[in-house]
This record gives C-alpha cells, structure tokens and sequence, in this order.
C-alpha cells in the first residue's frame, strides 16, 4: 500500500530528525526518499525491536511508527518508549487500519497522532512539522486548547489558573489528554489506573467527578466531556 506521491515537497519550517519505523520497503524507501528531499534528517528501522532501540538511544524530533511489524508491534514499541523513554517523543501511527476501536489503541498506546494508508506524502510531512512544533518548548509539556499538563511537576493548568488535581486526578486528565481527540472507555481508564485490582466503577465515576470540579466548573464551557455508554474525551470548540 502505496502514499500518494503527486505532491511537490514543500520547505521544511523546521529540519527535523525523524525516525521511521516501517517493515514494508517499498513504502519505506518512498517515505525516506521524500522527507529527505524535503531536507529532514530519516533514520530507519525495519522491525519493532530495532525501531524502539534506535527511539531510546537517539533525540529524534518526531517518530513514524507502522502498527503491524516484525519482533515488536507498534503498540507495544510505542507503550515501551513511554515508559522507558527520557523524554516525550512525537509519534505518528502510520497503518492500514482505521477503525475507532484500533485509532483509540493506539492513542491509548501514547501515540500522538494517526495517519491512515495509503496517505499523501505532504501530508505525512506537514504533519511531522505540526508534532514538533507542539512538544516544543518542552518536550513534557503537553497542550490542548487552554490546558496545559507538566508531566514532570504533575501540575496543569487551564488559561493560566493552576488547578489543584488529586494525583488519579492528573493521572486521567494526562491520559485524556495524550488520547485526545480519541474517547478512552471506562474500562481503559480502570486498567491503566488499577492496573492490578480494580475497584468497582463508583471509584472511576467518583475521580472523573473531582476532576470536573477543577478543569470545568470555575470556566465557561466544559472540556472534559461524557460519551455515554463508551467512555469519556476531551474536548476544544473549534471557536477557541
């Protein structure tokens, strides 16, 4: 499955040290041919286990992970890289699949995007430069809209006013966050909370409740937003 090539490469704003990860390689020397046209520096992986090893050893500026690959799939190189990882990298999912169900594995996985095949190569570029400009100036800093997250102090604030989170708090706005635009069921956030026993659902429904006190009582619209019977998003209105 085949990007679309009938676009010229557009200047790069910014040159980019990217990492692609990528077992099919005819799909592969297209992309690396392209974003190197457009003057970005590619490095290039053919399988899981090598990709995560060159994502944990080098300061790429964005990652381009394939879903299905040999050794190590992308889910598990991407969920790998966030927990291992020294700093929060950009990933853009690039598969064939495109369902909601698999788009919100991998936003759950720590992905940062998604692109679906076969995709237009100046697209998968303009994409490259938006990931990077949004982990800038610090890479654990996280933005949506008026929200702002600080992985390392555990704080976040929306427009400017600290809110004053419960630690699960922070931890379900992060996840919502690194999700977002993707909804993430009850029973995502359950097993990423409580990993190893978790309680019953009047425990999430209680967290998700505190968490509406800070992030959206106090403001004029909400962000954090009910998809009854799947889950829970956040969400920015396209006037903000």
């Amino acid at each position: 499955m085949q990007p679309s090539t009938d676009a010229v490469c557009l200047l790069p704003a910014q040159v980019l040290r990217i990492l692609l990860i990528e077992d099919e390689p005819a799909l592969a020397r297209n992309v690396v041919d392209y974003l190197q046209l457009c003057g970005h520096h590619v490095d290039y992986a053919a399988d899981g286990k090598h990709g995560l090893f060159l994502a944990l050893q080098h300061n790429f500026d964005v990652i381009l992970l394939d879903l299905m690959l040999p050794r190590l799939d992308g889910l598990s190189v991407c969920r790998q890289l966030r927990t291992q990882g020294s700093r929060h990298i950009p990933v853009l999912m690039l598969t064939a699949r495109d369902t909601l169900d698999e788009k919100t594995q991998g936003f759950y996985a720590g992905a940062d995007d998604y692109l679906t095949k076969p995709f237009a190569l100046a697209e998968l570029a303009l994409r490259c430069q938006a990931l990077a400009r949004r982990s800038q100036p610090d890479a654990y800093t996280l933005d949506i809209g008026p929200l702002r997250l600080d992985r390392r102090s555990h704080q976040a604030w929306r427009a400017g006013q600290l809110l004053q989170l419960h630690p699960l708090g922070f931890q379900i706005l992060q996840m919502l966050a690194e999700a977002s635009p993707a909804v993430l069921s009850r029973q995502q956030l359950s097993e990423r909370l409580w990993p190893d026993d978790a309680p019953d659902s009047d425990a999430l429904r209680s967290h998700i409740y505190l968490l509406r006190q800070q992030l959206d009582k106090p403001f004029d619209w909400p962000l954090l937003h009910t998809v009854h019977g799947v889950g829970f998003v956040l969400r920015v209105p396209e006037s903000v």
